[in-house]
């Protein structure tokens, strides 16, 4: 950025003026950046509108333009600001900070808008308006108490409120400076600085020292201001005041210093000035009694105050202000005396000062006797008579040291007579020295009554000192205060700096020394070794000093000294250079000033004064001149003077010492007052006089130094808010605004010298932020251009294609004519042609068939004839062939019959005899145990042939599965390449359609506003709606839940502290072994339940086995053919001899047995598969499966507890256990069914169990068959044992609730057999399945008949073999041939195989059973799986939430789970509750009937007890006797009840109670005195009732809801003592049984006055409670809460130096925040039962009191005041009146208290053009005149396309209100304001004798119910 880009055509400049001083234009030609004449224009707008007309000067035509020479760059003229940053409330917010800026801003604030306050940077500026504003008083001081010093407008109360927070919070003692010249408006600043420290730190005791500190204020301004020329009320001396606060910040005293009193005003003053303010207070005052001794005349009888001729002030009432002087002193404990004597000494000065010292001429005949020449005072003077009696001196001695003086020698002392001119100064010294005294006496005492006894703590202190001043003529003054204000800059010069350079080291940016003016030169030439003011003092050393001598002195000595000069003309000056300004001083009198010398003779005289107070003034003067302030005049020789007293130089130099300590010790605060012109005018600025005062008080400088380095700062939101129309959619992030500008910033300013990014802002220098408002209007302007070009070429577009289709139109219905006609011609000639043709055709047609016709019949005649003849003769040959071919059929079949019967003979016969031969051969053969081997073998290599087969073919299928696996691999791989690809190519998409979207997204705003509208109105009625369902629920469980929530958030907190300290790493190992610890007790628990499970599966087989065994034909250890040759396999290489293993065999064979087991595989215990689930480590497959959910379980840190998975596998846990109760059920009667089906008994079962084993060895060989089929059948049940406990391991392996521990081999199967199953396989994958599955059933089909055959052959020849030799060997001597000899075999064969199938019957229907249970095992296992990933999928999206989240989601499943056994608990507690009172009532009858003999009716009445509905509250219910509806208690339980009822009465009790209980009960006490007639008991019960409730509501005032209870109840008892006082007015709806209950000897009128008052009292108390409760939540929920996103426009705070004195821990609202406050609030209320009347009226008086609160802040803050910020707070306000429709409290009139709110906020969004002047009048009703102007004057764009407020706008509609007949010019409203409250008669319908007393409320042994 380079000033050839800022220096173009139509640039704005500032131009210097010598009346105007600065005066504004606009470039005609761009700068080339050479030496060159540029021509510019002066702008008309700065016309007389704007400039006082004293100021103004004719510009004629020929003015407006003119040439500027610009030499270089550095003689540029300076810049003006965009128009968006004129008027800002901070000048360093300005982008170019210069002088004309400055200048030009506090113009347009102060003469435009009336505003007279401005920050720069840490000062505030404060502008004389020299009018009374209505802007300081007590709502004002409300207003800004406790806002942050940006958040409001600048104003004095923002400083000193500023100054209290940061002196209470930081424990810092604080300073406020105020300074400025005379007029300025200094000692106003101060005072009201005092007056809000005051209202803010108010104590409660009952010195009320705050009203003291103000009470200073009268009387230091009559006794020490006075007016000048420049100000009516200027303070003539500086003071400092330390106001001291204690601990709690409540003010405890204050202590004054003062500076450098004027005194030469009390003997001398200019034309049009007056002196001190108390003279003339007295003057108007004389004709008081007592002052009547005073001999007190006019003001302008007395010389004192009489010079400046003129003695009043304009609105000044003097008389008046001496009855507040008078006043003021009796408030700081002056005694009357001392009252008296104080204003009798300034009468004295008065008259003194009327004295008139004549000179000696030698002739006068007047002169007494013996008198010497020189002066003389007449002898009939009368005012030196009443001037020495005031003073109680002695007349004569007065008379003669008054003229002469004392001479002391070294022998003797003589006497000198003065001339008249050495008289009159000594008269004057010795009134100066007076005043000067009793001013500091006054100081004094005012210190002594504001002193206090507590300990200070901290304190704040005000400085009202004088500004710099430089006049014609200055003297000794003028240098002393100079002086002062080189101190006071120099500090405030530092301090600028200091807060700069912390604001940058803060911000961590780099910054270079920022070089600012240092006074420190010009310092040391005053008050440095042989500086001025030492050679001052020794020059009042020397004997004969003069001012001449002193004068050259000090040119010799600082000749050299850059800021001394010499003028050219005159030797009694000099100059010296300060700050702000030259000065010129006159060395006349600096040597009589600086010694401030009064007559020794005259302090003697004074001294010896018959009044104690007059001597005390000049006590100590002479016996320790050390210490004295003031010298006397040297009579003789110097050298014989005592010790030389301090100097009033000295001294000033060491108090401003001191000064300077103190304010370095504190934290300052500085106010800059400016005098804008010297006729006092209201809101005239002169420019020269401003700009003076604005150089000379150190703002300039300010300015200087923050233009020195990066004056502007915007944080990153609202840089990027502001200027993200200058960015690229790609440089934007949004999720980070920090990286988004320093992308952005660099592409729009090259220069990075121009900015600077800190940590939270961005650093600007000077200039910077102007040129991006520059690149922000062109990039608008051209997109305003773009949007104007598109819509211009879419309107001509739509304009052309109009006319084009108009011009086809017109062209279409021509030629369309034209074709009409054709056509016609076209069809009339097609119709003639057609009727031609068709009548042609007709007749040659018709000649056709007629000839056709003919033809036709002569062919048939001919061919029918030659067709019959061929057809008899072929039908004579057909007949000839069928009888040929029959008789030939015959022939042949009867020889074939015949030859065929011989050959199946033959063939018979020889069969025959093949057949035996071949028997013959296979009985040989079947002997043979070589060939059974052989078949043997043969079978086995077939098996294992087939075993192999099988293996390969699953080798086949493993590797298909592998495969599939790889290809599925593939796949994932090519769909992540395709999803990497995809998001690159959204991205592109993204960036190309952004701009789309913006634009769709603006043309679809209006609508979705208006959807959100009402989507949130039908949402907020739902959520009223589920409101009123959930809050009866809650109620119930709000105490509990809140003491269990209050815990859960100490823990909580104890752990996140504990987090904090000990690290992240150890809170998530902690929370990991918690976690896994809980998991591993619920693992355990399930594996308990499947081992219980596995338990009842195994005792189910077993029961199995013995069912078979009881069914079986054959029983007992059997051997089966299978087992006997696999032993005898064994025994061939076992080492046991043949009869150990024989007999071992013999003991250890069949189903079931030891080995049996040991061949079986049995199901894994819980134990064994616990192992397992350790041990085993994940197969391949499942790690290939699911390789990134393990690579993402490893990233993830440990997760919480989640409580709702815990709470649902509880949930799973006992369904589990009640699944397998029921299977525990089912097997028992599977047991008992089994032992009913086989229909025997524990004996039965026993005999025939030893009969099969005597059977055993005559079947031995008869099931071969069926035992081989039975060992398939067990092998068969033991692989499907095996399959079981696999899916079983699988469950157990699967299901694990540890998120963080590793899987299992089995699960990870399992895991990637489902996954792999969720995969849609694609069509090649299918078909290769399928393939693959229909050979693998076929080859199971095959293995199956395979295996069927083995057994086959294997039975048959073990039962020949072994079976059958057994038995021959065994009953038949070894003769094989004789075992089947009868056929038994075959028999025993036929009934085995009849078992063996009832046996398999059996089995199949075990094996359905099995699987059955198996499918529903399936089924489970699918549940258990789909409940998994539900676990799964929680746990993952807990561990995707943030740590904040996870607590939150911790607390709100906590919360159910309480919520869930709160419930259950409640439930059981209310079915206990119910079964005691039950027994209660039933012990209650027994015993009632037992006493009174009546046994037969308890039965019916304990059934008519059971049909009741009883509550534990107070209610009312049927009485068995009639009650009066009184309670009778003794006198001396008369406070216990009180107590009982009132004072111990909690809310909590008191919402289970029946609504207004308490004031029944009472009231039912008052009844019983009334009864009785005892007045003195009804008296004193009344009294303490309310006594205990004032106690009660006092002691718990900031209790809303303890409040709101003795509202309500208040309330009701007044209705009911109306109710039952027996006058009609109220017993219009009252019962028959009401009436009886009314009082019969009271009439308690006067007490229901008393009540009524009370209840006006806890009302007020309950409002001022809940605005309290809702103040801090107002602003930010009405103001600056921003509902609508986006609509408010941002700009710069621009406060900037400024550190923060808000706490850390101030909580944060919103208007979330108030709406639940106001639901708060209507619940206490609807809960206690509060009058729906009152409640209207409570909410009435609420909205009120947040209207104003808001309306009165709004006032207040000039960054409020515009268009987007009056819509968000007109939508903010109406959330507000939605509630109220919401809860039926619209016709309360809480809505209409909001209508000032609510039009002020419609002002700033309607139009503001002079049309518009009666429509804004008409809409702002309800508003004041002030308020109006106020916020039109406010109203500031954000935007500077929108328009500003005009000036002749704001005053039509001034001139449009004044005929408005409201008074009212009130700029705030009244938070105080409170509408009356009424409590309407309210009757109660229930009855007194119905109410009982509760047990809660602990009174039934004070009270009797009667």
């Amino acid at each position: 950025m380079t000033a050839t880009e800022l220096y173009t055509k139509g640039a704005r400049i500032w131009l210097p003026d010598p009346e105007l001083v600065w005066r504004g234009a606009e470039l005609l030609q761009d700068y080339k950046g050479e030496p060159c004449t540029l021509r510019v224009q002066y702008e008309e707008a700065e016309a007389p509108s704007q400039i006082s007309m004293h100021l103004h000067r004719k510009i004629e035509r020929k003015d407006t333009e003119s040439e500027i020479q610009v030499k270089d760059k550095t003689s540029l003229p300076h810049l003006r600001n965009p128009e968006i940053l004129i008027g800002e409330n901070d000048l360093t917010s300005l982008s170019y900070l210069n002088e004309p800026e400055v200048l030009y801003n506090l113009k347009v604030r102060f003469a435009e808008r009336n505003i007279i306050y401005t920050y720069c940077g840490i000062v505030l500026v404060a502008i004389n308006p020299y009018e009374q504003l209505d802007i300081y008083n007590n709502d004002i001081i409300q207003a800004y108490s406790g806002q942050d010093m940006g958040a409001m407008d600048p104003h004095i109360y923002a400083v000193a409120e500023e100054a209290y927070k940061r002196m209470s919070r930081f424990e810092q003692n604080q300073s406020i400076i105020v300074s400025g010249e005379s007029g300025a408006g200094k000692t106003v600043s101060a005072k009201f600085a005092m007056r809000y420290f005051a209202m803010v730190g108010g104590s409660q005791a009952e010195t009320q020292v705050e009203k003291k500190v103000l009470a200073s204020n009268p009387i230091m301004e009559a006794i020490g201001n006075a007016k000048t020329t420049r100000n009516d009320n200027s303070s003539r001396f500086g003071k400092y005041i330390e106001i001291s606060f204690n601990r709690s910040n409540e003010i405890v005293g204050a202590h004054m210093r003062t500076y450098l009193l004027e005194k030469s005003r009390v003997v001398y003053q200019t034309k049009d000035e007056r002196n001190y303010h108390v003279f003339y207070q007295l003057c108007a005052s004389a004709a008081l009694p007592e002052l009547k001794k005073f001999s007190l005349m006019g003001a302008d009888k007395f010389f004192y105050t009489s010079q400046g001729k003129n003695i009043s002030i304009d609105g000044v009432d003097d008389a008046e202000d001496y009855q507040s002087l008078k006043d003021a002193m009796k408030l700081l404990g002056f005694q009357e005396k001392d009252i008296a004597m104080i204003f009798q000494i300034f009468a004295g000065i008065l008259h003194f000062g009327n004295v008139k010292i004549n000179a000696k001429d030698g002739e006068s005949s007047e002169m007494a006797e013996g008198q010497d020449q020189g002066c003389f005072v007449h002898p009939k003077d009368p005012s030196i008579g009443v001037a020495c009696r005031l003073f109680g001196v002695d007349e004569s001695q007065m008379r003669t040291w008054i003229c002469n003086k004392k001479i002391t020698t070294v022998g003797e002392t003589l006497t000198k007579p003065l001339t008249k001119a050495q008289a009159m100064f000594a008269q004057d010294a010795l009134s100066k020295f007076i005043y000067s005294k009793l001013f500091d006496w006054i100081v004094t005492q005012i210190n002594k009554a504001l002193h206090s006894q507590t300990k200070t703590h901290r304190f704040i202190g005000v400085l009202d000192i004088y500004g710099f001043e430089t006049f014609q003529k200055n003297s000794f003054e003028q240098f002393c205060i100079n002086y002062a204000n080189e101190k006071l800059q120099q500090i405030f010069n530092m301090h600028v700096f200091k807060l700069e350079q912390e604001e940058y080291v803060k911000e961590a940016i780099e910054w270079s020394f920022i070089d600012y003016y240092d006074n420190q030169p010009c310092i040391d030439l005053i008050e440095a070794k042989l500086g001025i003011l030492d050679l001052l003092d020794e020059e009042c050393k020397v004997p004969n000093g003069s001012d001449s001598n002193w004068c050259q002195k000090l040119y010799g000595k600082h000749m050299k000294h850059s800021h001394f000069q010499k003028p050219k003309i005159g030797m009694d000056t000099f100059i010296i250079n300060h700050f702000a300004d030259q000065v010129t001083y006159t060395s006349a009198g600096f040597l009589d000033k600086n010694r401030d010398a009064v007559s020794e003779e005259h302090v003697n005289i004074m001294k010896a004064s018959e009044f104690e107070l007059v001597g005390e003034l000049f006590v100590d003067l002479t016996e320790d001149t050390g210490k004295g302030r003031v010298q006397a005049l040297q009579t003789g020789p110097r050298g014989s003077s005592k010790q030389m007293k301090k100097t009033v130089g000295s001294q000033f130099r060491e108090s401003l010492t001191l000064l300077m300590e103190t304010l370095n010790s504190t934290s300052p605060h500085y106010i800059r007052c400016i005098k804008p012109n010297d006729l006092k005018a209201s809101f005239v600025f002169e420019p020269k006089r401003a700009v003076e005062q604005l150089r000379a008080c150190g703002v300039l400088e300010t300015i200087r130094i923050s233009a020195a380095g990066f004056p502007s700062r915007w944080t990153y939101p609202e840089f990027f808010q502001r200027y993200r129309v200058l960015a690229l959619s790609r440089d934007i992030n949004r999720k980070d605004f920090k990286k988004s500008c320093t992308v952005v910033l660099p592409k729009l300013i090259q220069d990075v010298d121009k900015y600077r990014f800190g940590k939270t802002k961005i650093f600007f220098r000077a200039g910077q932020v102007a040129y991006l408002e520059k690149l922000r209007a062109d990039k608008l302007r051209a997109c305003g251009i773009m949007i104007q070009k598109h819509v211009r070429g879419w309107q001509m577009k739509n304009k052309y294609k109009r006319l084009r289709t108009a011009a086809l139109g017109v062209q279409r219905y021509g030629r369309g004519k034209l074709a009409r006609r054709y056509a016609q011609y076209l069809r009339e000639t097609r119709a003639a042609t057609t009727i031609q043709k068709h009548w042609r055709g007709y007749k040659t047609r018709r000649t056709f068939h007629s000839v056709q016709h003919a033809v036709v019949k002569i062919q048939a005649a001919v061919r029918g004839f030659f067709g019959r003849r061929a057809f008899q003769k072929r039908l004579y040959e057909y007949k000839t062939r069928v009888i040929q071919s029959r008789v030939r059929t015959f022939l042949a079949r009867k020889q074939f019959q015949k030859v065929l019967y011989g050959i199946v003979k033959v063939q018979g016969h020889f069969r025959r005899r093949k057949a035996k031969e071949e028997l013959r051969l296979l009985k040989i053969e079947a002997r043979s145990m070589e060939n059974i081997k052989n078949v043997n073998k043969g079978l086995e290599n077939k098996i294992i042939q087939l075993q192999q087969q099988l293996d390969s073919r699953k080798k086949e299928n493993q590797d298909v599965v592998e495969k599939q696996n790889s290809a599925i691999k593939a796949l994932e791989a090519e769909k992540d390449r395709l999803l990497i690809s995809s998001t690159e190519g959204q991205k592109a998409s993204n960036r190309l359609a952004e701009l789309e979207n913006e634009l769709r997204q603006l043309r679809a705003e209006l609508e979705r506003e208006r959807g959100e509208k009402q989507d949130l109105v039908s949402e907020k009625e739902i959520l009223r709606q589920k409101y009123e369902q959930d809050v009866g629920v809650l109620k119930a469980e709000n105490s509990s839940m809140k003491e269990e929530l209050d815990a859960a958030n100490r823990k909580l907190q104890e752990q996140m502290k504990i987090s904090a300290t000990t690290g992240g790493n150890e809170k998530w190992e902690e929370q990991r072994r918690m976690l896994i610890a809980e998991m591993e007790s619920e693992r355990q628990h399930h594996q308990r339940l499947v081992k219980e499970h596995n338990r009842l599966l195994q005792r189910f087989e077993n029961m199995q086995g013995e069912m078979q065994m009881l069914t079986s034909p054959t029983k007992g250890h059997k051997r089966t053919p299978s087992d006997i040759s696999q032993l005898s396999m064994e025994s061939v290489a076992s080492s046991v001899s043949p009869d150990q293993k024989e007999e071992e065999e013999k003991d250890d064979q069949g189903y079931g047995t030891e080995k049996k087991k040991r061949q079986a595989p049995t199901p894994p215990t819980a134990a064994a598969m616990e192992k397992q689930m350790k041990e085993a480590k994940p197969s391949p497959l499942a790690t290939d499966s699911i390789p990134e959910k393990e690579d993402a379980e490893k990233t993830l840190p440990p997760a919480d507890i989640d409580v709702a998975l815990i709470l649902k596998l509880q949930r799973l846990v006992k369904s589990l256990e009640k699944e397998r109760d029921t299977i525990r059920k089912k097997f028992e009667a599977l047991e008992e069914q089994a032992k009913e089906g086989t229909g025997f008994g524990d004996s039965a079962f026993k005999s025939l169990k030893q009969m099969l084993t005597d059977q055993n060895s005559l079947l031995l060989g008869s099931n071969a068959y069926e035992s081989l089929k039975m060992q398939e059948l067990e092998n068969e049940n033991d692989k499907l044992k095996r399959e079981v406990a696999k899916l079983m391991e699988s469950i157990a392996k699967t299901t694990n609730f540890n998120k963080g521990a590793k899987s299992t081999p089995a699960g990870k199967e399992f895991l990637a057999r489902k996954l792999s199953m969720r995969r849609k396989p694609d069509k090649q994958e299918e078909e290769a399945a399928k393939t693959f599955h229909d050979q693998f059933e076929a080859m199971t089909d095959e293995l199956e008949r395979r295996r069927e055959e083995c057994l086959q052959l294997r039975s048959l020849l073990a039962e020949r073999s072994i079976s059958t030799h057994a038995v021959a060997k065994q009953s038949y001597g070894g003769q094989d041939e004789m075992v089947n000899e009868d056929n038994e075999l075959t028999m025993a064969y036929k009934s085995q195989r009849d078992i063996i199938r009832l046996l398999e019957q059996q089995l199949q229907k075990t094996e359905k059973e099995l699987k059955s249970r198996t499918s529903e095992y399936e089924a489970e296992l699918q549940d258990l799986r789909r409940e998994n990933d539900k676990q799964n999928k929680l746990i993952q999206h807990s561990l995707s939430l943030t740590s904040e989240a996870k607590i939150e989601a911790t607390m709100q499943h906590e919360i159910t789970r309480l919520t869930s056994e709160n419930l259950d608990l409640r439930e059981k507690v209310d079915q206990q509750e119910e079964q005691i009172r039950k027994l209660k009532k039933m012990l209650k009858v027994y015993a009632k009937r037992l006493k009174e003999g009546e046994a037969a009716e308890i039965q019916a009445e304990l059934e008519k007890e059971e049909t009741k509905s009883v509550e534990n509250v107070a209610h009312i219910r049927h009485r068995e006797r009639n009650y009066m509806g009184m309670l009778e208690y003794k006198k001396e339980e008369e406070t216990p009840v009180v107590k009982a009822l009132i004072l111990e009465l909690k809310p909590k009790v008191a919402t289970c109670l029946l609504p207004g209980l308490p004031a029944y009960l009472l009231f039912m006490c008052v009844r019983h005195t009334d009864f009785i007639n005892d007045d003195e008991k009804v008296r004193s019960f009344l009294t303490s009732t309310i006594n205990g409730i004032k106690k009660v509501v006092k002691k718990h005032h900031d209790d809303v809801e303890r409040v709101t209870l003795w509202l309500a109840n208040t309330c009701r008892f007044l209705h009911t003592l109306k109710q039952y006082s027996g006058e009609k007015q109220f017993q219009t709806e009252n019962t028959p049984r009401q009436n009886e209950h009314c009082l019969r000897n009271f009439d308690l009128s006067e007490y229901r006055q008393v009540f009524s008052d009370l209840a006006v009292w806890i009302y007020q108390t309950l409002i001022k409670n809940m605005e309290a409760t809702i103040q801090p939540s107002i602003v930010p929920a009405v103001l600056e809460h921003e509902a609508i996103a986006g609509l408010t426009g941002s700009k710069p705070s621009g406060l900037r130096g400024r550190s923060s004195s808000r706490a850390e821990d101030t909580p944060e609202y919103s208007l979330d925040s108030l709406m639940k406050s106001m639901n708060l609030f209507l619940r206490v209320l609807t809960q206690h039962a509060v009058d729906p009347e009152l409640i209207k009226q409570i909410f009435r008086q609420v909205y009120y009191f947040l209207g104003a609160s808001a309306l009165n802040n709004l006032l207040l803050r000039k960054d409020m005041c515009n268009w987007s910020k009056g819509m968000q707070i007109r939508y903010n306000l109406s959330h507000m009146e939605q509630w109220l429709r919401d809860n039926k409290l619209q016709e309360s009139g809480a809505g209409s208290s909001l209508e000032p709110i609510i039009q002020a906020s419609q002002l700033l969004q309607a139009r503001k053009t002079d049309s518009d002047v009666d429509s804004v009048c008409d809409m702002c009703s309800k508003l004041t005149v002030p308020q109006i102007v106020k916020i039109l004057n406010l109203y500031t764009p954000v935007d500077e396309f929108e328009e500003r407020v005009p000036i002749s706008f704001i005053r039509k509609i001034q001139q449009k209100l004044k005929e408005r007949e409201s008074t009212d010019t009130s700029l705030l409203m009244d938070l105080k304001f409170s509408y009356s409250v009424t409590f309407p008669f309210n009757p109660s319908s229930i009855a007194l004798e119905t109410i009982e007393v509760p047990e809660q409320l602990n009174i039934a042994k004070l009270v009797v119910r009667c």
